[in-house]
């Protein structure tokens, strides 16, 4: 019995440190992204500019579950402006769609 509790602990830590770990490399992967695409020239981590900040908007829609495709959609396609206040976004027609669920991924998870 102890074993079997030993070797749940032992999987639990694991896990845990490989999530942090994929929640690292995302960080990375996405503030290269940001900065190549521009999202900073609108958006900061933790304030708002010209859009929301990256926090508030984690926070606004984690633990919406039908946050991931709405946003996926916002930054392919842009947006009208309306709900943040009166600036639209463009359209990031550029962005493959591992690049943008990288970017709705990490943004859902700041909080």
């Amino acid at each position: 019995m102890k074993i079997r509790r030993l070797n749940i602990a032992a999987a639990m830590t694991a896990l845990m440190f490989a999530c942090q770990a994929g929640a690292t490399e995302d960080a990375a992967a996405f503030k290269t992204l940001a900065k190549k695409k521009g999202c900073f020239n609108c958006h900061r981590m933790d304030k708002p500019v010209l859009g929301p900040s990256l926090e508030d908007i984690g926070r606004k829609y984690g633990k919406d579950a039908g946050a991931p495709d709405r946003l996926f959609k916002v930054i392919r396609n842009g947006s009208k402006g309306g709900v943040w206040g009166d600036a639209a976004m463009p359209r990031y027609a550029g962005l493959s769609d591992d690049e943008i669920n990288l970017m709705v991924r990490y943004i859902l998870s700041l909080k």
